[in-house]
């Protein structure tokens, strides 16, 4: 089979497409043939050296494919791996094995490209506010980097279960928030207080982090939480410790590679009825065949509304 692989930490153009042994499945295990596989930021992270794999590695998280052989054999399914790509090979490659209770499958509309964009940023979003933050209905949360894929699956899965979102970002771009703040041009604590009343948010998604944490940290009402997954630019940040106990707020951290197989697989059954009932909506996608991924991560690398996603089989 063919599988990309990089045997140095560098930009995409370390990566190499080489030729391996296809794996064969063991017992309680299925043979994935890989359909599609998506580029996220943190592969591109990864392929530079953020998170210090052991090399050589096939890097890739989430994909979509057919069992071909072993447990599951002819199912269509998506996921995402534990640590793929990180601790172990991952998706960017023609075939996968993986334990049978990992399977989950795909909704039968979406294609194989679609499914395969899902996985990081829906499990990010569902892990936060479903999982960590307990979001229920009614509440309203603020979510920074709303335009990102992090941040737009925030939006989809908080109002699929009622929630009212305020989305904050760097530019003014279309968004399906209830309410959004150019945070170059306006300030965020003052239009948070604004859009909530003067009681502030429930919850906050924070998908930026650095600077933007302490501000957020102040839009928030009391008693209620901060989901934290990533600090971009800086990774210290400060805040006023008594204003945040005196206010009896809630401090979470999200991280989706501690995430394994089955709650995985768990959380994107739970997904799966949004998309087949329309209420969640997969992304743009830009599709590449397997001999284009260097420029597919290139792509990935300069951001876009679009999601690259790598076609093994082309």
């Amino acid at each position: 089979m063919k599988a990309l692989r990089f045997a140095e930490y560098g930009p995409p153009s370390v990566l190499v497409m080489e030729e391996r042994e296809t794996p064969r499945p063991g017992p309680g295990q299925s043979l994935v043939q890989v359909q599609a596989t998506a580029i996220n930021p943190s592969d591109v992270k990864n392929v530079a050296g953020a998170f210090r794999s052991p090399l050589p590695r096939t890097p890739g998280r989430d994909y979509a494919g057919i069992v071909v052989d072993g447990a599951g054999k002819g199912r269509k399914i998506w996921g995402s791996g534990p640590a793929f790509g990180i601790a172990r090979d991952g998706s960017h490659a023609q075939y996968i094995v993986i334990p049978e209770n990992w399977l989950s499958d795909k909704p039968g509309h979406l294609s194989m490209a679609e499914a395969a964009a899902i996985g990081v940023p829906f499990l990010a979003a569902w892990d936060g506010l479903v999982n960590a933050a307990g979001m229920n209905e009614g509440e309203t949360l603020l979510v920074t980097g709303a335009a990102g894929a992090v941040g737009r699956a925030v939006i989809q899965i908080a109002h699929w279960k009622g929630a009212r979102v305020i989305g904050a970002d760097i530019a003014d771009r279309p968004s399906e928030a209830d309410a959004f703040v150019n945070i170059r041009t306006k300030d965020l604590v003052t239009e948070a207080n604004a859009a909530t009343g003067g009681k502030g948010v429930d919850i906050v998604f924070d998908a930026v982090g650095g600077e933007l944490f302490e501000p957020c940290l102040k839009c928030l009402r009391v008693g209620s939480r901060q989901i934290a997954i990533t600090s971009v630019s800086e990774r210290r940040v400060s805040f006023d410790l008594i204003d945040f106990y005196h206010n009896s707020l809630h401090l979470i951290g999200v991280d989706t590679l501690k995430l394994d197989g089955p709650e995985i697989a768990r959380i994107l059954d739970a997904l799966k009825p949004g998309f087949e009932s329309g209420q969640l909506k997969p992304f743009e996608v830009q599709t590449w065949p397997f001999d284009k991924a260097v420029e597919a991560y290139e792509a990935a690398a300069k951001g876009g509304p679009a999601k690259q996603v790598l076609l093994p089989e082309q």
